[in-house]
């Protein structure tokens, strides 16, 4: 009850407040940025309040209040937040590869390669299958060839097996959850990123050939770039690492600072050298808690969590701000059958990978939910297919982006569920994200650096 109390003060207070936009209050995107972090996280709180995962609350937060219902949260205020999202991206993307550990990659990489083959191809085959064999339903291979309908069904289904490592990466934060399942998904879902480049080039140059775009070189560029973008942050991101470990080396001062400030350098020199943040991040996460001792690694994961708390809130709510929910109403008819074919095939995909490799049972059972969900790169593939055919790549991207919203929607809700199932889920977890966000917003008037001394491992005295 006193969520909701605080939920509908604040949003008459914005209803009061937001008028004063159209006379110049120059502060309104930081007025939307506070309203965000608390109006979200008051739905995030109801949503665990009933077993959900706050990551759900933060998405329907951002879709009740963004411009395809109260506009509280227009337009031009989620292009103006845009920083926001590379901020959360990059905080993702270093966790993520934080928690990977050269040992562990050299006992489990070998079930995540076969996981990841057998469940992409099925997913890629049933998806380009389904599209092909309603073809005279789908607004993008209306009026084609056989051959032309078969290589855009193609394309479609290589953006479609792209799963989300902010979504995963984010719930495994909340949830504090441990254990194979949580490993062999988190695994899966990083490989995979690279994994779907090299589908979608092949995909894009049998296109190029069956049905070639009314350029020649079109797609040409583009595609040259997105390489770049993969196998250069690779290069980017292990020379940020590597950086990194010297600080936890000979430093090891003001960690939670030292936190937001690799983030934002992150985010910032990924755009600047074009190159994938998420995975020039990750990288640089991997290289650097594979470079540093274990306990200083463990002092600065604890440092990006407390920092990425209300961080994390805004990007889910943002995200859920961009949907559009006319797209998924007019597209309901073909977006409910193609998304079940997508989750079947996850499931057969992921469960007969996990048995050539040999996984335990629960991973055999429960890996496949923590893969519904969609993001990152996909939108940038999405937009290639959009460019190389106008007349056809339009539709070929909207009806992906009605996808991706269904599915990052549904996605949480069924990892959580694999988590608890599989006995990993941490119950406590959300009493302690709600006392990093209290702790960050409370009247102590300390820095949270001193709550990330306390929880952090000891580390040993700095060298005189």
């Amino acid at each position: 009850m006193r969520r909701l109390i605080i939920l509908v003060l604040m949003l008459g207070g914005m209803q009061l407040i937001l008028p004063l936009g159209a006379r110049g209050y120059g502060g309104q995107w930081l007025l939307i940025f506070g309203f965000l972090i608390v109006a979200a996280e008051a739905v995030g709180g109801l949503s665990a309040s009933i077993r959900l995962p706050k990551i759900v609350g933060y998405l329907l937060a951002g879709l009740l209040f963004g411009p395809s219902f109260l506009n509280t949260v227009d337009a031009e205020s989620i292009t103006q937040l845009a920083p926001v999202s590379s901020l959360a991206i990059a905080l993702i993307a270093f966790l993520a590869g934080a928690e990977l550990r050269w040992s562990e990659l050299k006992e489990r990489g070998v079930l995540i390669l076969k996981i990841l083959t057998v469940e992409m191809t099925l997913t890629f085959v049933a998806v380009a299958g389904f599209l092909v064999a309603v073809r005279e339903y789908v607004p993008f291979l209306q009026d084609t060839t056989f051959p032309v309908a078969l290589v855009l069904s193609m394309m479609f289904a290589s953006v479609a097996v792209v799963h989300s490592p902010a979504v995963t990466m984010a719930l495994l934060t909340e949830t504090k959850a441990r254990g194979p399942v949580a490993r062999s998904t988190l695994g899966v879902v990083l490989v995979s990123d690279v994994a779907v480049i090299l589908l979608f080039s092949g995909a894009l140059a049998l296109a190029r050939s069956v049905a070639p775009p009314a350029s020649a070189s079109a797609g040409g560029t583009s595609l040259g770039l997105l390489v770049w973008e993969i196998f250069g942050a690779l290069v980017v991101g292990a020379a940020l690492g590597g950086v990194v470990a010297v600080y936890l080396r000979w430093v090891r001062r003001e960690l939670f600072l030292f936190a937001v400030l690799i983030a934002f350098f992150g985010a910032e020199l990924a755009r600047v050298v074009h190159v994938e943040t998420l995975l020039m991040l990750l990288t640089a996460g991997f290289v650097s808690e594979n470079l540093s001792e274990e306990e200083r690694g463990h002092a600065l994961r604890i440092a990006m969590e407390r920092s990425a708390a209300p961080v994390f809130v805004v990007f889910f709510a943002l995200a859920g701000a961009s949907m559009e929910v006319t797209q998924i109403l007019v597209l309901w008819p073909l977006l409910i059958p193609l998304i079940l074919i997508r989750l079947l095939a996850l499931w057969l995909g992921t469960n007969l990978g996990a048995r050539w490799g040999g996984a335990s049972p629960e991973e055999r059972r429960y890996v496949w939910l923590g893969l519904v969900s969609q993001a990152g790169v996909a939108i940038g593939l999405a937009t290639i297919v959009a460019d190389l055919y106008p007349e056809r790549g339009a539709d070929i991207r909207t009806l992906f982006l009605a996808t991706l919203a269904v599915n990052q929607t549904v996605g949480p809700i069924m990892f959580r569920y694999a988590l608890s199932r599989s006995g990993e889920l941490n119950e406590d977890a959300n009493a302690e994200s709600d006392e990093i966000l209290s702790g960050l917003a409370g009247d102590t008037g300390e820095m949270p650096v001193a709550t990330v001394a306390e929880s952090s491992t000891p580390l040993p005295p700095q060298p005189a």
